[in-house]
């Protein structure tokens, strides 16, 4: 922590004439004996930091150098804002940022300052459920990783009893609007998606990593582990040229589009976990769209139908 202390007093410094121990302990929000001992370990160092007593005086870089010393680029610096200010959801990001900004040369602030007002996340989804894990398992679970701390999850996955389980937090992704959190298990690497973790309890016992765990190459193996779940069975079909865009918009990439019959409808191939999900998902479409294969989704279909014919009758012919 005194190291990152440290090179925030010199970013500080950098963005005036002369600073005061006052200001640098307001900064960093650290007290002024703390402040002091910085600034002298600066100049200790030889950083070109020197005070001047008296009345006005205070604490400077040798000659007002304004080199800017975060080392970055003009478009280095819009990218990270871009990025980082729609989603400084927490105080401690903005907070950064806003340290950031002010630790900038005056040249690069106005574009930083911009960028952070380019963009926005909308953490809920079309039906306004938050799409992103609750605040205090997500703070949790950062902590974890970044310590380095075993933790007992509890988790409600879909279709099985809510459980607790202690896992060992390795890496955080996020794919899709949703947050997981990538951890070794005894069943080995898992993912949990964060929307769906019910509480995080530290049990102080150290994380054991795995031997040249590296979590991006980790988390596209665990994903493409889960597309291959999610398009394991594919269904055959024909549908009418008015339904094409909404089978496009209802399935997205999981739909591939044939050659058009001479009837005008047009063969399709949709992806899914199973045929009998697929199947179903298809029945909004009713009629303007018939599965051709496998038979196990027509079987579906045929149930649904008697199902629903039986709830709700035939329609009224009036």
């Amino acid at each position: 922590m005194r190291a990152d202390r440290l090179v925030a007093t010199l970013l500080f410094l950098q963005t005036r004439t002369r600073v005061t121990v006052a200001e640098v302990a307001a900064e960093l929000e650290v007290s002024e004996r703390t402040a002091r001992r910085d600034l002298e370990s600066l100049s200790a160092a030889g950083i070109p930091v020197y005070s001047q007593r008296g009345r006005g005086g205070g604490w400077s870089l040798v000659g007002g150098a304004r080199t800017d010393l975060t080392g970055l680029t003009a478009e280095e610096i819009r990218a990270l804002f871009l990025f980082a200010g729609p989603s400084s959801t927490t105080p401690e990001l903005r907070t950064a940022l806003r340290k950031l900004v002010r630790a900038l040369p005056a040249p690069l602030r106005s574009g930083a300052e911009a960028a952070s007002q380019a963009g926005f996340v909308d953490g809920t989804d079309w039906s306004r459920a938050d799409a992103t894990a609750a605040e205090p398992q997500l703070a949790a679970l950062r902590r974890a990783v970044l310590d380095g701390t075993q933790v007992r999850l509890g988790y409600a996955a879909p279709g099985k009893p809510d459980g607790v389980r202690t896992v060992h937090p390795l890496g955080l992704a996020a794919k899709a609007g949703h947050d997981y959190l990538v951890a070794d298990t005894e069943r080995g690497l898992r993912t949990f998606r964060l929307d769906r973790v019910t509480s995080v309890v530290a049990t102080g016992e150290p994380v054991v990593r795995p031997d040249g765990f590296d979590l991006p190459t980790v988390w596209r193996s665990l994903a493409a582990r889960m597309e291959d779940r999610m398009h394991a069975a594919t269904v055959r079909a024909r549908v009418e040229p008015g339904a094409v865009g909404r089978l496009e918009l209802l399935f997205g990439g999981r739909v591939r589009f044939g050659s058009v019959r001479p009837d005008g409808w047009t063969e399709v191939r949709v992806a899914g976990p199973t045929a009998e999900v697929v199947a179903a998902q298809l029945a909004v479409l009713g009629a303007r769209v018939e599965v051709l294969d496998p038979p196990e989704a027509r079987e579906r279909l045929a149930r649904l139908a008697v199902e629903l014919a039986g709830v709700y009758g035939p329609p009224d012919s009036a």
